[in-house]
């Protein structure tokens, strides 16, 4: 890996929501060949991701129903 990809894999990671040290964990792991190390430090991220986005919908969700019953209640 050179440093140009490199750095563009640092900035994936980084846009992709990981913190300074699961980047570095990644990186340090995928120079040195630990590739199924790496790939489960991004799964582990992403199931974080998507546990977030689940709670986030929920309340949402909750929300939703809260305008349904106020408007409900105006009418």
């Amino acid at each position: 890996m050179n440093m140009e990809s490199t750095e563009t894999l640092r900035q994936n990671l980084k846009d992709a929501g990981c913190d300074e040290e699961t980047i570095k964990l990644f990186i340090d792991d995928w120079q040195k060949g630990s590739k199924a190390k790496s790939l489960k430090l991004l799964a582990i991220h992403r199931k974080t991701l998507l546990n977030s986005l689940h709670e986030n919908q929920k309340c949402i969700d909750i929300l939703d129903y809260l305008l349904y019953q106020i408007k409900k209640a105006q009418k």
